[in-house]
């Protein structure tokens, strides 16, 4: 029969003394609760002497480390997010910490009661891609002193840490590809359906980009929910059978690309001859697809760097009253077949 754990419930019966007195002593806590120093060594020798050790929850209550961060996206399985993810598993590991992952599917109420239960573990921080209604979360988050770092996305109203990528130049810079080189003159931009900064920012530059020209342009929103109920493929489809005119197409993600390459490819459209392509977010599948897809690239191994960088920056105890780091990286357009003028 194994031999049952000591808890403190046990050490305190040994004593003869409270369970809680036993706990504010392993917490580090006597001298705030004003324990004699005579009972918090009778209670440290005890402990050493029958061998007892606190599971590591009690002994991250008592240290204020758990050497935990939590890694909260959107879609783990997401080549993006999953991408960063690995990255930042390397360089918390070389520094002593470990992550564990988590998605909230957009959906705010799952966001709320994943937060709940890791600081119920007393995790030390978190890395976010925020969903819609999180601001109160996050900022009871920071008040509470855990180290909270934003990225994809940031919350304009929350002054806090954040990293993330030129969206707006970057999807201005994309559709002025499509004019001045792919010399499109009908231009449809394919986004989600969302009030998230990055989705904002990338249409925003989109609409600068056509701005004041002779450019038609279309705007069609995908619903989220059509894409997590893979339900995006037919709607894009009904959007390109309306609008069989255009003669450039960008897409705001690399997942609402894939989904309108195969509409494309249903209908039979020739890309780069009859209609040219641009997605963000690069992805290895657009070197396979022939023509090969132009898209812009995301610094992932940049981005995964300033993360890290940040959220340390946060839990180095020597840097108190230090500064949030707020952070825009630079992205990279690849320019491929699909938004080149044909022969």
């Amino acid at each position: 029969m194994a031999k049952k754990k000591t808890s403190i419930k046990d050490i305190a019966k040994a004593l003869g003394i409270s369970i809680t007195t036993v706990s504010f002593i392993l917490n580090g806590k006597a001298r705030e609760k004003r324990i004699s120093e005579e009972l918090t060594k009778k209670v440290e020798a005890y402990i050493q002497q029958i061998g007892y050790k606190p599971s590591h929850l009690a002994q991250s209550l008592r240290l204020g480390k758990s050497k935990v961060i939590v890694f909260m996206v959107e879609d783990i399985s997401n080549n993006f997010f999953a991408s960063i993810a690995r990255l930042i598993e390397e360089k918390a590991y070389k520094n002593g910490y470990k992550i564990i992952y988590c998605s909230t599917d957009n959906q705010p109420e799952k966001a709320k009661e994943l937060i709940a239960t890791f600081k119920m573990r007393n995790v030390d921080g978190f890395i976010i891609t925020p969903t819609p209604d999180l601001e109160s979360t996050i900022l009871e988050l920071l008040d509470e002193g855990l180290a909270v770092v934003l990225f994809d996305r940031w919350i304009p109203e929350i002054d806090c840490s954040y990293v993330v990528v030129e969206n707006e130049i970057s999807a201005f810079e994309a559709t002025k590809h499509l004019i001045q080189q792919g010399g499109c003159k009908n231009i449809g931009f394919i986004t989600v359906e969302s009030n998230q900064t990055q989705m904002l920012e990338r249409l925003k530059g989109f609409l600068k980009a056509v701005e004041g020209s002779d450019v038609e342009h279309t705007i069609f929103k995908v619903k989220f929910h059509a894409i997590a109920e893979q339900e995006a493929s037919k709607s894009i489809l009904e959007f390109f059978k309306s609008h069989d005119k255009l003669d450039g197409i960008f897409f705001s993600t690399n997942y609402l690309a894939f989904e309108g390459l195969q509409a494309l490819s249903r209908l039979k459209k020739k890309i780069q001859k009859e209609i040219k392509v641009v997605s963000f977010d690069d992805h290895y599948f657009f070197n396979l697809y022939q023509p090969q897809i132009s898209a812009i690239e995301q610094p992932l191994e940049l981005i995964a760097e300033k993360l890290m960088e940040s959220i340390l920056l946060q839990l180095d105890e020597s840097n108190q009253g230090r500064k949030f780091q707020q952070i825009t990286l630079p992205n990279m357009l690849h320019v491929r077949q699909s938004s080149e003028i044909s022969d």
